[in-house]
């Protein structure tokens, strides 16, 4: 199996992180080649800032401060799904949080140990790099494509690398402060953050492995013989 392949069929997202640095060379590297990552019109229309030590510990501060006072957070910078979600698309979405929160024997009903589950996004869940993914608010959904492309050039490098990663679109509930904290530009918004570290393999939610829909049932090849 390449290396490649090996990326694409193993990297998962990782919820809880060993306190190991991570070598700022290493992320540099990683960083610089997912610069290659596909761009429509080649405009590269991501903005990447990467938190450690000081820096990510004071902007956790923060947020967590914005969200003492405001529980619920400070309202969706964009809406991470649609707001009709298809009955298909919401079983899945159901089914992982199920799956997650079994992991940690967190019942559906209990609300105070899912709520506190919730609330570790908002530390990275403890990895020693948190990086904020930006994107001009002019652009469009094209570009919002190359995005999502950056994103997993990112978390495969990582994962290459002997790295976790957990991408979360959690941080556009607080990105009033997150967007104050960096001293983003008003054209710039939070697209999302990115968990970056090494994986605690003993922590039972890194168990989990989020169930695929079969090849068949999202592709269609026409016209081979």
């Amino acid at each position: 199996m390449s290396a490649v392949m090996h990326a694409v069929k193993n990297r998962h997202s990782t919820r809880a992180f060993l306190p190991r640095a991570v070598d700022e060379a290493l992320v540099r590297e990683i960083i610089d080649a997912a610069r290659y990552s596909p761009s429509s019109g080649n405009l590269q229309p991501w903005k990447l800032i990467v938190l450690s030590g000081g820096s990510l510990q004071q902007l956790k501060k923060e947020v967590a401060h914005t969200l003492a006072q405001s529980p619920r957070g400070e309202g969706m910078g964009y809406p991470i799904y649609p707001e009709n979600l298809g009955a298909a698309y919401q079983a899945r979405r159901a089914q992982c949080g199920e799956d997650l929160y079994a992991t940690l024997n967190v019942a559906r009903d209990d609300r105070s140990g899912r709520a506190k589950q919730f609330a570790k996004n908002f530390t990275f869940f403890g990895a020693p790099v948190g990086m904020l993914l930006a994107v001009d608010r002019g652009m469009g959904a094209g570009q919002w494509a190359d995005l999502g492309m950056f994103l997993q050039t990112i978390m495969l490098l990582a994962h290459e690398r002997g790295l976790a990663t957990c991408a979360q679109a959690c941080w556009t509930l607080v990105h009033k402060t997150v967007e104050r904290h960096l001293e983003l530009p008003d054209e710039l918004m939070v697209f999302c953050g990115i968990a970056l570290g090494y994986s605690d393999p003993e922590h039972p939610i890194n168990s989990l492995r989020t169930a695929r829909a079969p090849l068949d049932e999202l592709a269609e090849f026409r016209g081979f013989e």
